[in-house]
């Protein structure tokens, strides 16, 4: 048997996964709050995610009823209040992690606003902005929610992690699986944005800051969780569409 690794601390190391080193049930519940966010906002604004399949099967089983959409999600706010007070009582709740993750989140966003705008206008000549228009502020929140849950729950967790582990099992090595499952999840997640009636037209410089965006969305859930990766997608796109767009 070969003896476990321990930190400097003596404690066991953590091993990733094609995960990486996060525990998905804390990032789960951490996220769902914005989750219920975006799925109220969408039934008083125009607002939508191309990939937000979620939102539409719901809509179509309550009879694309409003009233009815809302009670369902009344219901599920009452289902994680109730969740959250059973952890509580359970002392399996580990709020204490949240301020630390959503603090770095809003500096990875940050960063990663400042970063990428960098690149595009000083290396590659390009006003990276992303004009879309005239919209208003509850709309352009009700996208962030969007983009940063449904996005990363589909590019991240879904292709990253989910072709990682696909990748893995055809005997590819742990890191070369993970590279790239990051490369290959970041180049769709950038394509997706121009796919479909309401998708981007075609534009290479574009496709290249979103990709670039991707990449980093995927080493932070990697390195760190994929709430931390949620709320960084959340926070940054929230900056760029109400301070820079």
């Amino acid at each position: 048997m070969k003896p476990v690794k321990a930190n400097k601390n003596g404690k066991p190391a953590r091993r990733a996964s094609v995960l990486g080193y996060s525990d998905l049930g804390t990032s789960l519940l951490f996220i769902f709050p914005l989750f219920l966010a975006y799925e109220i906002g969408v039934a008083f604004t125009p607002a939508g995610n191309g990939v937000d399949f979620v939102t539409q099967w719901v809509y179509a089983a309550v009879g694309h009823d409003r009233g009815n959409y809302i009670i369902l999600n009344l219901v599920l706010v009452g289902l994680f209040v109730a969740f959250i007070l059973y952890l509580r009582q359970q002392n399996r709740l580990q709020v204490r992690r949240f301020l630390p993750m959503l603090f770095l989140s809003g500096i990875y966003a940050l960063t990663l606003g400042t970063f990428i705008l960098f690149v595009m206008d000083k290396l590659l000549g390009f006003d990276g902005l992303m004009h879309i228009g005239e919209l208003g502020t509850g709309t352009k929140l009700v996208i962030s929610l969007g983009a940063g849950v449904h996005e990363e729950l589909i590019f991240r967790l879904g292709l990253m992690a989910g072709g990682a582990y696909v990748i893995r099992a055809l005997g590819v090595r742990h890191s070369g699986a993970i590279i790239f499952a990051l490369v290959a999840s970041a180049l769709l997640f950038s394509a997706a944005h121009h796919v479909g009636p309401g998708g981007d037209p075609w534009n290479s410089v574009v496709f290249t800051y979103r990709a670039l965006a991707g990449t980093i969305f995927g080493v932070v859930f990697y390195f760190q969780s994929l709430s931390h990766a949620v709320y960084t997608h959340f926070l940054y796109d929230t900056y760029v569409l109400l301070f820079q767009a």
